[in-house]
């Protein structure tokens, strides 16, 4: 996988699901990182092909759990990030996917508890020799490509000095969210922080932090100097902030979101989570649709509210046939 000039879906907790990645491709996203998925998580599932949806789920043993679902429409492009504090473990979990994506991202940079408190996501970022050990055992053991995902240390020479680290471990390209861990979402992102790590190293950087129009997208490459570029709330507003023609209407990009749930039977709480997302970012969820959303308890509701009765109907018909 290249990782020059590219436009890429972040990874992001609940959102990163098939319907959504390929919503984010079809607007123009090169690369979709779907959302973190623990190691312990993932080798508790096993590998099936979904005939009646014609996708691969890996399913948790036990359970009908859907912990990843992927197709071949994004074989070339789907990413599948890691969180992980083993190297073994880390090992264990991407030799299960890495023949349905396109690379394997560790993720160093989530500050949610969920993450740290395993000493997983940002917890990394103060252990560089573990950091150090996953890496290098995924490089030698895997063919496909490794990435990770860091943010900013307290001073620009600690994270320069982790950047060179992660470097020399082979890893495909570094990207870099423009946060210290400490920083809330509303702090402004720093972009100079990104650009120390770009003029430090030779792989590719992707810059990640305050992308939230298409003009953005320019202003943070020729600012950082990054070789591609990371969305991650821009994206969720309004996915096509990825096109080259420019953004077209939230409404229209949800109700294409919605249809794709349909279409790869996404589950139904998901699918809800991120339309609170979108509609809470331009109106308010006390109001009628966002009401409405949270009373959903089924697609077929969500069909009535959108007016796609007819397409999920079409959908339905489609898989018994």
């Amino acid at each position: 996988m290249e990782y020059d000039n590219k436009l890429i879906l972040a990874p992001m907790v609940r959102v990163g699901t098939l319907p959504f990645r390929l919503l984010a491709a079809q607007y123009g996203a090169h690369i979709t990182y779907g959302e973190e998925i623990i190691d312990h998580k993932i080798i508790k599932c096993y590998r099936q092909f979904n005939e009646r949806i014609g996708c691969t789920d890996f399913v948790e043993k036990g359970t009908e759990n859907v912990v990843f679902r992927t197709c071949d429409e994004e074989k070339d492009r789907v990413v599948f990030q890691i969180g992980t504090s083993d190297a073994v473990r880390a090992l264990n979990a991407a030799q299960l996917v890495c023949g349905d994506v396109a690379a394997i991202d560790i993720n160093m940079g989530c500050p949610k508890s969920f993450s740290v408190s395993g000493g997983m996501g940002a917890a990394l970022l103060s252990k560089p020799e573990l950091i150090h050990d996953i890496l290098t055992t995924l490089r030698r053991n895997l063919s496909t490509p490794v990435t990770c995902k860091i943010r900013l240390l307290k001073s620009p020479y600690d994270t320069v000095e982790l950047a060179r680290r992660i470097e020399k471990t082979g890893v495909s390209a570094l990207a870099v969210h423009g946060r210290q861990v400490s920083d809330r979402p509303k702090d402004p992102a720093n972009w100079s922080g990104i650009a120390d790590v770009v003029s430090a190293l030779s792989i590719p950087v992707i810059a990640n932090g305050d992308v939230f129009e298409c003009d953005d997208i320019q202003h943070i490459k020729s600012t950082t100097g990054a070789s591609s570029v990371m969305v991650a709330r821009g994206a969720l507003w309004n996915a096509s902030i990825f096109s080259p023609e420019g953004k077209i209407s939230y409404e229209d990009v949800k109700r294409e979101y919605i249809r794709k749930c349909f279409l790869w039977d996404n589950d139904i709480k998901n699918t809800k989570y991120t339309l609170r997302d979108m509609i809470g970012h331009y109106s308010s969820l006390e109001l009628a649709e966002g009401k409405a959303v949270t009373k959903s308890e089924s697609n077929a509701d969500l069909a009535e509210l959108y007016g796609q009765q007819e397409y999920y109907q079409f959908v339905c018909k489609t898989r018994l046939l």
